[in-house]
C-alpha cells in the first residue's frame, strides 16, 4: 500500500557549523523513528563534510527503523567570485546567494518526489533560511523550524519583533532589558538587535523568520522542559513550541555515531586526555566562527603559563580569506610540554565527557553550552557576539554553572593575563569551583531525565512524529 511508504522528511540547513550539527542530530533522531530524511546544505558545506565525515552525497544510509540520505545543492560558488579570491563576497552576499539556489533545489524536490509519488510530507529548516517556509507554503506542504539558540533567546527576538518589551535603541542603548524574571544589561542582550552590533544584518535575517511563524505548524527546541520552563511555558501561549533537546544526548540507533557533520577532521586528543589526572584538564575553545584578536591569544597564552594549569586549546586555522593564523609567544610550547596540547580542531562532546576535564571556557555557543551543561561540566563565559552574550548571563547567573571571564566583541576590550589567571585557578580549585560542578551535574541529571524513555523531550520528539505522520497520511490521500 501506498500509505506504508516510509514518511519523507525534507531538512535544509543553513550552512555554518553551528546550524549544521542540531539538524543532523534531529535527522538521525527522526530517521531512527522510522522516517525517511533528506538532509540538504549547500554544495561548499557539503564538500567540508564529506573530507571530514564518513558522508556519501545522495548516498541513503539505514538509521534505526529509518534512513538517512545526504543530497547537497548548488550553490553558485560562494567563497569568491572568481575563485581566485579577487571578489570577496560579503556575509549578506552569501546569504541571498543561499536563498537564490536553495529555493530553486527546495522547489524542485518538491516537484520531483510528488511526480515519483513519493510525496514530501514535512520540511524542516533553522533559523537563518526563514525563505524555506515560504517555499513549503507555496507547495502546501507542512513545514517546522528547529531553533538552535535558547528558549529564553527565541522569547527575547519574539519580544522585539512583536514590541511586547522596550530595547536599547539608538536614543538609549544602555537600557536594561527585562526578560520575564531574568534582567538582562545592554551588553548581555542578543547583540544582532542591539544598536551596537557589528552584524545587524543578520538579526534582520532571523527576524524574518518571526514574520514567518505563522507557517511552520511547529517550533521545535534544542532545550528541554527542566532547564527553560517559564520561557517555554511563557512562548506556548503564542506559539506551537516543543523543547526536544538536548539533541546530542538523544538516544539513537547504534552505529551512527560516526555520521557527523563536522567541517574539519578533528586532531586526535582522547588519547592525550587519557593520560591526564581526573578533573585537571581546563578545555579552551572558541567554536567554529569566532576569531579572537592576536592580542587577547597572547594574554590567553600568558594567563595558561602563569595558571600553571593543564589544557587542551583549540586553536583553530583562520578562514583563507581572513585575518592571518594566531602566533603563541615564544616559549609558550616549551614552558607547557608536559601540561598542555593545542589542536586545530576537536571532538568536543567526546572532550567534554572525558573524566579528565575539569572546566570548559567557551564562546558560549547554544551547542556549546548545552553540551557542557548536560555533561556536567562547570565554564568560562568568553562570548563574542549573538546569543551568545545571553548565554553568557544565563550561564553564570541563573543556571550558575560559570565564571564570567570575557566580553562580547562589540565592547572591544582585551581580558589580561592575570583576570584569566584567576579565573582558571577560580574554576578548577576550591569552592567556587566545587559549586559550579554540582551545579553542573544537577543540570547533567536533568537533561538526562529529559531525553531518557517518558522524559520531557522524548515525549515531545514522538508527538512531533506523530503529528508528521499523519500531516503525511492527509497530503499522500490528496494527491
Amino acid at each position: 500500500m501506498e500509505s506504508e511508504a516510509p514518511i519523507h522528511v525534507l531538512m535544509v540547513s543553513y550552512p555554518g557549523q553551528g546550524h549544521v550539527n542540531p539538524l543532523l542530530r534531529l535527522a538521525k533522531c527522526l530517521a531512527a523513528k522510522g522516517l525517511f530524511v533528506t538532509f540538504t546544505t549547500t554544495e561548499l558545506a557539503g564538500e567540508h563534510m564529506r573530507t571530514a565525515n564518513n558522508i556519501t552525497h545522495k548516498s541513503v544510509t539505514p538509521v534505526g527503523d529509518g534512513f538517512l540520505k545526504f543530497d547537497f545543492f548548488e550553490d553558485g560558488g560562494m567563497v569568491d567570485g572568481d575563485g581566485d579570491g579577487s571578489k570577496k563576497k560579503t556575509l549578506s552576499d552569501f546569504n541571498a546567494q543561499v536563498e537564490v539556489f536553495g529555493k530553486q533545489y527546495v522547489s524542485q524536490v518538491i516537484k520531483e518526489h510528488a511526480e515519483a509519488n513519493q510525496p514530501i510530507s514535512c520540511i524542516i529548516n533553522n533559523p537563518f533560511v526563514p525563505w524555506v517556509c515560504d517555499v513549503a507554503a507555496e507547495h502546501g506542504i507542512p513545514s517546522a523550524m528547529l531553533w538552535v539558540q535558547s528558549t529564553a533567546v527565541f522569547t527575547a527576538y519574539y519580544s522585539y519583533f512583536h514590541k511586547l518589551v522596550t530595547f536599547p535603541s539608538h536614543d538609549d542603548p544602555y537600557l536594561d532589558l527585562q526578560l520575564l524574571s531574568v534582567v538582562l544589561k545592554y551588553n548581555e542582550v542578543p547583540d544582532f538587535l542591539h544598536p551596537f552590533s557589528p552584524y545587524p544584518f543578520l538579526g534582520t535575517l532571523i527576524l524574518e523568520q518571526f514574520k514567518n511563524l505563522s507557517k511552520p505548524f511547529c517550533v521545535l527546541v534544542d532545550s528541554f522542559e527542566e532547564l527553560e520552563a517559564d520561557y517555554i511555558n511563557y512562548l506556548s501561549k503564542f506559539v506551537h513550541i516543543r523543547p526536544v533537546g538536548p539533541l546530542f544526548k538523544t538516544p539513537i540507533a547504534t552505529g551512527t555515531s560516526d555520521i557527523r557533520g563536522d567541517f574539519m577532521r578533528s586532531d586526535d586528543c582522547i588519547e592525550w586526555l587519557n593520560s591526564r589526572e581526573p578533573a585537571s584538564v581546563v578545555y579552551i575553545s572558541f567554536g567554529s566562527i569566532v576569531h579572537l584578536p592576536q592580542e587577547q591569544v597572547t594574554e590567553i597564552a600568558y594567563g595558561l603559563l602563569d595558571s600553571n594549569v593543564s589544557f587542551l586549546w583549540v586553536l583553530k586555522p583562520p578562514h583563507k580569506l581572513g585575518p592571518p593564523p594566531h602566533v603563541l609567544p615564544d616559549g609558550f610550547f616549551e614552558g607547557t610540554r608536559d601540561k598542555g596540547k593545542v589542536v586545530q580542531w576537536s571532538p568536543q562532546e567526546e572532550v567534554l565527557a572525558h573524566p579528565s576535564v575539569a572546566c570548559f571556557v567557551t564562546h558560549c555557543g547554544w551547542n556549546s553550552s548545552m553540551e557542557a551543561l548536560t555533561l556536567g561540566v562547570p565554564m568560562l563565559t568568553f562570548p563574542a557576539w549573538g546569543d551568545q552574550v545571553t548565554n553568557a548571563k544565563f550561564l553564570t547567573d541563573v543556571y550558575g554553572v560559570g565564571i564570567k571571564l570575557g566580553y562580547g566583541q562589540a565592547e572591544k576590550k582585551v581580558v589580561n593575563r592575570d583576570e584569566v589567571k584567576k579565573c582558571l585557578l577560580e574554576a578548577t580549585i576550591g569552592p567556587k569551583a566545587e559549586e559550579l560542578k554540582q551545579n553542573a551535574l544537577r543540570w547533567k541529571t536533568a537533561a538526562e531525565a529529559a531525553v531518557a524513555a517518558n522524559g520531557s523531550s522524548a515525549w515531545n520528539i514522538d508527538a512531533f512524529v506523530k503529528d508528521i505522520k499523519k500531516l503525511g497520511a492527509v497530503r499522500v490521500n490528496h494527491i
